[in-house]
């Protein structure tokens, strides 16, 4: 679970009644979309022929760019989730944010889950290095495009217990 019950309208688009302006709304995309495709290995080296979590990716970009409607992108993100299903660890965790990044577009707030997932990813991908979560959560803030920033970094306070506590800071 990584959707509030009540939404902010500050993840919610201005023409549904929210503050987020499109420009944001696709910075939010793309940022997720770097989130998970920098764990997108994970899953690749798990499942070498499998190119959903890859296509989500590209759909996720795709939608971004305005070259993709967002039902498209978001059936993308579902095809990604469902590589995820019988598989563990972090592949499995990889291709959830792959999924999570390509539905961005229908619900800006699915950002924390690409992110969250990713951060869940590197974590078990390096059991041994209790701080691999933490690096890939400042690789993550570090590629923030400063226009969004103070809007990401505020959702991950308002949502970390629902995120796993992943965005918890040391």
């Amino acid at each position: 679970m990584i959707l509030p019950e009540v939404r902010d309208p500050a993840m919610v688009t201005v023409r549904r009644g929210g503050t987020l302006s499109d420009d944001d709304h696709r910075l939010l995309a793309l940022w997720a979309a770097g989130c998970a495709e920098h764990v997108m290995h994970l899953f690749e080296s798990e499942v070498p022929g499998d190119t959903r979590v890859r296509d989500a990716l590209a759909a996720t970009r795709a939608w971004a760019g305005g070259t993709m409607p967002m039902m498209q992108a978001r059936a993308a993100g579902g095809h990604a989730m469902g590589a995820a299903r019988p598989l563990r660890g972090a592949a499995r965790f990889a291709a959830y944010s792959a999924g999570q990044a390509a539905c961005v577009g229908h619900v800006a707030e699915h950002d924390l889950g690409a992110a969250a997932y990713a951060i869940k990813a590197a974590s078990s991908a390096s059991p041994e290095d209790p701080a691999a979560g933490n690096k890939e959560r400042g690789w993550q803030r570090a590629q923030l495009p400063d226009q969004v920033r103070s809007l990401v970094l505020a959702d991950q306070r308002r949502r970390n217990s629902i995120c796993w506590f992943v965005f918890d800071t040391d």
